[in-house]
């Protein structure tokens, strides 16, 4: 209820004010609950779904050989959550991938990414933050059997918007920074993406309660997307649904993509066909 209650009130705004007039909250309340997605990890999930009560309060999200992870509590719980970080410790967290305390975000967080996304967005998903309840849970530690980097490379300065009018450029920036598609989509070569050589060709492996999911390629190939239409590209990221009427496994935050503006949608498929076909790999 409450998320149809915030994303009707920001589209009743959206239609009186012109986009420059968002307000970083209607901003922040729209990437969140669309393309964002950071519920998806964040939020606690049970038999039935997100656990009421519980958004963005933290989970395991991923166990394997090389790390056990789990998704912090993002609320702004003083104790448990991010309630005593000010906003420039949240941004350079998001961003940087260092907490307060000087410690490495591990993965599957894509700190990579998220170095793109603009100085605009970042802030705009700290004032969502900010606005969401409160939640006390305290969530484990992460541990990695794997060594994590000292940096993510050099701090980040100023990031701008990137256009709406340009389409190809802004579906980018929705798939990338902002979405990480391409990060769940692009296989692994050692300890790291090839986002070089294999830029959405998809093949990456996500175990869970339903078995074992692995991305889809992306990229205009013929076993990706070449045979599609936009229409069935569309509903396969709003509806979780392929051509032949099949049901899509998660971790694809399809609940979240059904709230995606035509506009935006229709920018991250256009991106998706300018991507260099790739075969699936294996």
């Amino acid at each position: 209820m409450r998320l149809r209650t915030l994303l009707g009130a920001c589209a009743m705004l959206a239609a009186v004010h012109p986009a420059q007039a968002e307000t970083l909250l209607e901003r922040g309340t729209y990437l969140m609950n669309s393309i964002a997605a950071c519920g998806n990890c964040h939020t606690p999930v049970g038999p039935e779904g997100p656990v009421a009560g519980m958004e963005l309060a933290g989970q395991l999200i991923q166990e394997n050989e090389a790390f056990t992870a789990y998704a912090g509590n993002i609320t702004p719980d003083v104790e448990t959550g991010i309630g005593a970080w000010s906003d420039e410790e949240l941004i350079h967290a998001i961003r940087e991938g260092v907490r307060p305390d000087g410690t490495i975000i591990g993965p599957p967080m894509p700190i990579e990414l998220y170095r793109g996304m603009s100085d605009t967005d970042v802030k705009a998903i700290v004032a969502y933050l900010r606005a969401v309840p409160p939640v006390k849970n305290r969530v484990p530690k992460s541990t990695y059997n794997i060594p994590l980097p000292a940096s993510y490379g050099p701090p980040v300065g100023h990031v701008g918007d990137v256009p709406h009018e340009d389409i190809l450029a802004y579906g980018g920036y929705l798939a990338g920074p902002v979405g990480h598609c391409v990060e769940c989509h692009t296989p692994m070569v050692g300890p790291r993406r090839d986002f070089e050589n294999q830029l959405g060709a998809g093949g990456f492996a996500f175990p869970g309660p339903w078995g074992i999911s692995t991305s889809a390629n992306i990229t205009p190939h013929e076993n990706g997307i070449a045979h599609l239409s936009d229409a069935q590209v569309a509903r396969i990221l709003k509806e979780g649904v392929r051509p032949d009427g099949s049901k899509m496994l998660p971790p694809m935050p399809y609940a979240f993509y059904a709230h995606l503006k035509d506009e935006d949608l229709q920018a991250i498929i256009a991106y998706l066909r300018s991507l260099p076909p790739k075969p699936f790999p294996g």
